[in-house]
Order: C-alpha cells, then structure tokens, then sequence
C-alpha cells in the first residue's frame, strides 16, 4: 500500500512546554486511521503541524514524498491535505455557498471545476443545496459540521485531517457524520480522524494510534485496538463494564 503522509520523530513545542515528543506515524492512499487520546494528549496539535499551522521543533513530516517541514499552510492546501478543524469555524457572516466558494480559492478562477465540486458536496449533504443561500451562524450544530467537511472536500483533496467531527452533536447526526465519512473515503479520500468517540472512530477506521502526552503508546490494525484491554477500560468503556460485573 503507497504510503501518502509520513511523520518521523516529530516534537512540537508551545513555548517551553513540549506539546509532541517525538512521535511516529504513517497514513496509506485509501486508509482511514484514527488517532485516539484524551483532551490535553497533542491530537489537534498533530493536525495542526500537518497543516503548517505550528512551527516544526524536530522531525519529519512528508507527504507523497515531499517534506512539508516550513512549508505555508497554504501551499499544503495545494499539496492536497485539507484540514476540517474542531469547533466547525465556519464564517458565520457568510452564506453556506460563500463558504463553499472559500474552500475552492486555490481553483477559484475556474468556474466550472468550482461548480462541479460544490455539486458534489451538495451530493453528500443535500441539505446543504436547501440551505445554500442561508447564512451559516443561523445553521444547526450537524449542518454546521456538515458545511465545514463540504468546505474542506472544496479543494479536491487527497487527504483529509478531522478534528472531532461528532463534538456535540445527536446521536443520531453522529451517525449521519460517520457514515458520509466512510463514503468520503470510498471516493479515494485518506481520512486522519481525530476523534472523542473511540467506538466509533475504531468501526470506521483500518488503523489507530493511541496519543498519551504527547506520546504514541499503542499502535495496531483498529480491530486491534478494539480488543486491546487498555484501549476497552481507557476509551471503551470497558472499565466501567468490569466495575457494574464485580459489583453484582
């Protein structure tokens, strides 16, 4: 399998506090792999130094070859890696199309690969297409995720970076989320999902790693980890479980 992003002994600091301690990984063409961990671990971290959004203290990151070390956030877009940050960060002032049209600046210029792109994001989210014309802040929490994949999918990119694309929302619009990111994956997309819902992240995904402190601590195949001890009672549930069984 092509190895698309390559990180080597990668350390991001935010000022004397080291954020990323030298961690190790790897994304295929046509993977989904998720990264695992607690608030406070360096998972937006991680997304963030692919991004070019943090300076490189020491490391590698490559991708499709290239060394993307101090290389503009948006050439990276270029590159083919688009990041859909956490917290959705729509332009709210803006309408559902304005934001659609952002997404696509590096081809703004061409017309109809823009309108041929926005078509199939209103493909995946149809509600988006009725809503085209609406300002975003009036969006619901799920249409607001929604119109932030759309805008990252914008670029036409190789790789997408998910930072907790299910915070906050239903149940139910959480498994609307997975469910297009799967079909977004089966469109050729390589996903890093970052993500609060192991179980879900773990059904989805061909691989994970579990970020401690800034420190990858277990690394496997997702049905791995979906059976690993430590991953059940850390991010499962499964500690919870044994405690409800001995208690009986």
């Amino acid at each position: 399998m092509k190895s698309l992003l390559k990180i080597k002994d990668l350390q991001i600091f935010y000022g004397s506090i080291e954020a990323l301690r030298g961690i190790s990984l790897e994304v295929n063409a046509g993977e989904i792999v998720t990264v695992l961990g607690a608030n406070g671990a360096g998972k937006s971290t991680l997304l963030r130094a692919i991004s070019g959004l943090l300076p490189i203290k020491k490391g590698k990151i490559q991708f499709v070859g290239e060394e993307l070390n101090n290389v503009p956030a948006f050439t990276i877009v270029i590159k083919g890696i688009s990041h859909v940050p956490e917290g959705r960060k729509v332009f709210t002032t803006l309408t559902v199309e304005e934001n659609l049209n952002l997404g696509a600046f590096i081809d703004r210029k061409n017309v109809k690969v823009v309108a041929e792109r926005k078509e199939r994001v209103y493909n995946l989210f149809p509600i988006l297409e009725k809503r085209k014309n609406q300002l975003s802040g009036t969006l619901s929490g799920g249409e607001q995720q929604m119109l932030a994949i759309g805008r990252g999918l914008m670029s036409n990119p190789r790789m997408l970076l998910l930072d907790e694309p299910s915070l906050g929302l239903a149940p139910l619009l959480v498994k609307q989320i997975f469910k297009i990111i799967r079909e977004i994956n089966s469109q050729g997309i390589a996903v890093l999902l970052v993500e609060q819902n192991a179980r879900k992240a773990l059904s989805i995904a061909n691989r994970g790693y579990i970020l401690e402190t800034g420190n990858i601590t277990i690394a496997g195949l997702a049905s791995d980890l979906r059976s690993n001890q430590k991953v059940q009672e850390a991010y499962l549930g499964g500690a919870v479980l044994k405690r409800r069984l001995v208690s009986k």
